[in-house]
């Protein structure tokens, strides 16, 4: 037995909805939702072993919250009042939570009327009292309050995301004062989480500089009288209640009754019996068959994570996650080498070579895969068998020494045969950025698996959030590997200390990229596995993996832009902002910051009296675009004006000015970024900047697509499908009357217009494609009534003589709706899933919100699925034909840009249209012809 005392006091609410949103919805043998219960098994189990391989606790327990109502509410009943309830399928988890911690045979505590942290800074402080060590196992800042040492008896926190110690001079970085002032901090800044009021404008930087000048919140509140008038001391004085009252909040009771007494947590090891009966009860076969192994024994469990163990019984899809992870070492990143000589490369590239199969990543000194500069690349072969070969290490000092390396040219041309061989699959996480990296230096990578991609097609939707939506590296490997990668962060640093990878040692570089291959690997030999399971092997292979190098190399083709005439319209739109501002002023009979919604918002409804005006709990007015429009059809002319205002000013900032600045200076082009995971849906999202959100209707965006130009002797080609969704729409849904209007080349929405109000007249045609496209996404009737300028009764009778003239797409919205109610995702033709975890929700809003998206993706699904596969099969089609010097430069949602020869239009336009008409050939044939519409000219604008 240690000589001292130590307890570790396990923030176990916390781990509760870490464990929640790490994996895919789960269900146990009798359909009980478990993900969370799972997670949190597994990382309880963990947490364990990390403890026993380190300094191990004497005594441990886990704390958790009784109820969502504490003594808190009794002094402000708006507290927490902000936080929705938890998800539906996470409430009847937490007995079960419970219970898996008592599988443990560990205490498990929670008490009425007080939160978990009352209870842990309890504990906390009666352990201190006795003289031992207390170590926190949470990240929560309040519990920061507690950090520090009393007669030798020391408080820390261990934050286990990232693997960190938290002590006293963390505490000072995070809030610039020491632990017992952090709560003072808390007060002024408040909390929108908890709905702590704070003082309003206070922030973090604020509310720390205050308390370190002042040294506690009353005296920076006293302080205020003396300040030098300002809007914090107007603040300060005005609401110096709400940060008394939000330091009262903020305090942990430290004097609970203790339900057990401290020796009670003391540590004697994890009985085998009751924690084999809950894993069994509950389907958790991989984790039982590795306790039954000693893989893990629960004295000491040694290894076990969430993905090497049977995730049986996922959301309505178990079939796509009984993969268990094969039998892998945990990362060691000691086992890592970094390569320095070209022996040693060529050693690595003759094992690739006959591995037939490796993963690869790259190390840049810049995000910006068309400007940035190799500094390094790593390789991965196996579980821990990974490299890392420095190129471009070492100060930019000419005095510095630099560590040996191998000489650039030479790596490059050692990897070269390797990276371009047909006989070896290349794989990578985002592998698109590295594609692009190696093209830059005269590497043709081919062929490739993309791990991120391989991800979102099975499970896009699934995991809300994140970049990539949720399929990150990172977040992939915390998912299904149960590993925490090196952050970039921790090797380079933030803020000012930050320095280039190029100057990270070599040692810690190696660890850093390594690590990326070696996960990456791991990722694809896991994944993949699962795409045949899932069904997804088909959007995988047949739409976007093929995409990958196409999208890659339109990347580096980019589009030039007129820089002289974007300057132009970004002095046009600064005059017309100034004087649209003057006449905004002139209305409001004063000036004040028009891009600021409270002043707006005062201005609006306090001082002018429009009607309408709604505030948030901040007492602040909302100003967003709707209620900016509804002040408009009240005949507001300054509502007209605000709106004017912010869209030439988004139009400025978004694109004439960041256009500009864009130009990249060695090509002399703009080059966007596109995600192949950046929407649920499966289409591309363009960013860095973003192409598909120039207005397309108004003369102002009109103006910002003639500044895209050719070069010399060129011309731009646009060649867009003509109401793709609609027609994807007819035959999905089977409506007779509109597969013979597209088969007969009849104008839609005059069709339309002539079903629902008898007659076809501009009014009634404009109607008529509102009404077209608004049924497809799901939109209801108050959204109708706000579109066409009618009352909600009136919408929805024309909703319901629509769905009457079509009754097909009635009942493929109700068919769509029931399916993915039962399934948890809808699918597009090709079997793209999109799931929709709060399609069955209590809570109103999100339940609508999931319905109408799921009514949309498969159609908009399908469509991005087929100008996608139009796309893969461009350039082979334009090369067949002796024109691949034609370049395909842009997607934007439905449409294809090419730049070619002004002679080359002939020949290539109906090459283009044949292979976009026939896109969907054969994997499905569709009932309606896709029409294809193709222009070109001396601008994007004039080739529409």
């Amino acid at each position: 037995m240690a000589d001292k005392q130590h307890l570790y006091l396990v923030d176990g609410s916390a781990y509760i909805f870490r464990a929640y949103h790490r994996l895919p919805p789960l269900t146990d043998p009798e359909g009980t939702p478990v993900g969370a219960v799972y997670g949190y098994t597994t990382m309880l189990w963990k947490l364990a072993d990390d403890l026993d391989k380190a300094d191990g606790p004497t005594h441990l327990a886990v704390i958790l919250d009784k109820s969502s109502k504490s003594f808190r509410n009794e002094i402000y009943s708006e507290y927490k009042a902000n936080r929705p309830p938890p998800p539906e399928d996470l409430v009847p988890q937490f007995p079960l939570i419970r219970d898996a911690t008592r599988a443990f045979s560990l205490p498990c505590i929670e008490e009425p009327d007080v939160e978990a942290d009352d209870m842990i800074a309890t504990y906390a402080r009666a352990a201190q009292k006795q003289g031992w060590d207390v170590t926190i196992v949470s990240s929560d800042k309040d519990l920061m309050q507690l950090v520090g040492e009393v007669d030798g008896a020391r408080i820390d926190m261990l934050d286990t995301m990232k693997s960190q110690r938290i002590y006293i001079p963390e505490v000072e970085e995070k809030f610039g004062v020491p632990p017992e002032k952090v709560g003072d901090v808390l007060a002024l800044m408040g909390d929108a989480v908890d709905n702590i009021p704070g003082i309003f404008g206070v922030g973090p930087k604020t509310a720390s500089k205050l308390i370190a000048e002042h040294g506690s919140l009353t005296a920076a509140l006293d302080a205020a009288e003396d300040m030098k008038k300002s809007k914090l001391k107007e603040r300060l004085l005005e609401h110096r209640g709400d940060a008394e009252l939000s330091r009262v909040l903020v305090t942990l009771k430290e004097d609970c009754e203790l339900p057990q007494p401290l020796d009670e947590f003391k540590l004697d090891g994890v009985p085998p019996e009751p924690l084999a009966q809950f894993l069994e009860k509950h389907g958790f076969t991989s984790l039982l068959r590795r306790l039954d192994a000693g893989a893990g024994s629960p004295s000491k469990p040694n290894d076990l994570n969430p993905a090497k163990a049977d995730t049986k019984g996922a959301d309505a899809a178990p079939e796509g996650n009984t993969q268990p992870l094969p039998d892998w070492p945990d990362v060691d990143r000691s086992t890592y080498e970094c390569v320095q000589t070209l022996e040693r490369l060529e050693h690595w590239v003759e094992r690739a070579f006959a591995a037939r199969l490796v993963a690869v990543d790259t190390e840049t000194s810049d995000l910006d895969a068309m400007q940035a500069d190799l500094v390094g690349f790593s390789l991965a072969l196996g579980p821990n068998d990974a490299c890392y070969v420095p190129l471009g290490h070492g100060s930019d000092d000419m005095f510095a020494e630099k560590p040996p390396q191998v000489e650039r040219e030479a790596a490059l041309a050692a990897i070269k045969p390797l990276l371009e061989s047909d006989a070896v699959i290349k794989i990578g996480q985002n592998i698109k950025y590295d594609i692009n990296v190696l093209a830059r230096c005269g590497i043709a990578v081919e062929p490739v698996h993309d791990t991120m991609v391989i991800s979102f097609d099975m499970d896009a939707g699934r995991a809300e959030g994140g970049i990539g939506g949720g399929h990150g590296m990172d977040e992939l490997a915390e998912r299904h590997l149960g590993h925490t990668c090196l952050k970039f962060k921790d090797v380079c640093g933030t803020g000012k200390k930050a320095i280039p990878f190029g100057e990270v040692p070599l040692d810690k570089a190696t660890e850093y990229a390594a690590e990326d291959a070696d996960v990456t690997w791991r990722l694809y030999q896991h994944l993949h596995r699962r795409l045949p399971l899932e069904g997804a092997t088909q959007v995988y292979e047949r739409v976007d993996r093929p995409l990958i190098p196409v999208v890659a190399g339109m990347e580096r083709e980019g589009i030039k832009v007129d820089r002289a005439a974007l300057s132009r319209l970004s002095e046009q739109f600064a005059e017309t902002t100034a004087r649209i501002e003057k006449e905004i002023h002139e209305e409001a009979g004063e000036e004040f910051t028009i891009g600021s919604p409270k002043q707006l918002g005062d201005i609006l409804f306090d001082k002018l009296g429009y009607k309408g005006g709604r505030k948030s709990k901040s007492g602040q007015y909302s100003t967003d675009q709707s209620v900016l429009e509804k002040l408009s059809a009240q005949g507001a002319t300054i509502a007209d004006k605000v709106l004017e205002y912010r869209q030439l000013s988004k139009l400025k900032s978004t694109y004439t000015d960041a256009l500009q600045e864009a130009i990249n200076p060695n090509t002399g082009r703009v080059h966007t970024s596109y995600s192949l995971v950046g929407a649920q849906t499966g289409r591309l999202s363009s960013t860095d900047p973003n192409l598909q959100n120039i207005p397309i209707r108004t003369e102002i965006g009109r103006e910002i697509r003639k500044a895209f130009v050719p070069e010399a002797g060129n011309v731009l080609l646009a060649a867009d499908y003509s109401q793709i969704e609609l027609r994807l729409a007819a035959h999905m849904a089977d409506v007779p009357e509109l597969k013979d209007a597209f088969a007969n080349g009849e104008d839609i929405h005059a069709r339309t217009a002539k079903e629902m109000y008898g007659e076809v007249d501009r009014d009634t045609r404009a109607k008529a494609k509102t009404i077209n496209f608004a049924i497809l996404y799901g939109i209801s009737r108050w959204g109708l009534a706000g579109r066409l300028g009618i009352e909600p009764d009136e919408a929805q009778e024309l909703i319901d003589t629509y769905f009457k003239r079509f009754p097909g797409i009635q009942s493929y919205i109700h068919a769509t709706l029931e399916s993915v109610r039962a399934k948890g995702y809808s699918e597009t033709l090709f079997g793209r899933k999109t799931w929709f975890p709060r399609i069955n929700s209590k809570n109103q809003a999100e339940r609508q919100g999931s319905e109408r998206a799921a009514i949309n993706a498969p159609i908009q699904g399908t469509s991005a699925d087929i100008i996608k596969r139009a796309m893969a099969r461009m350039n082979p089609a334009l090369a067949d034909a002796g024109l691949s010097h034609v370049r395909m430069l842009l997607q934007v949602h439905d449409e294809l840009v090419f730049e070619l020869p002004e002679g080359d239009i002939e020949s290539a336009s109906p090459i283009i249209s044949r292979v976009m008409a026939e896109a969907a050939q054969p994997a499905v044939t569709l009932d309606v012809p896709l029409g294809v519409e193709i222009g070109h000219g001396e601008s994007w604008d004039a080739a529409h």
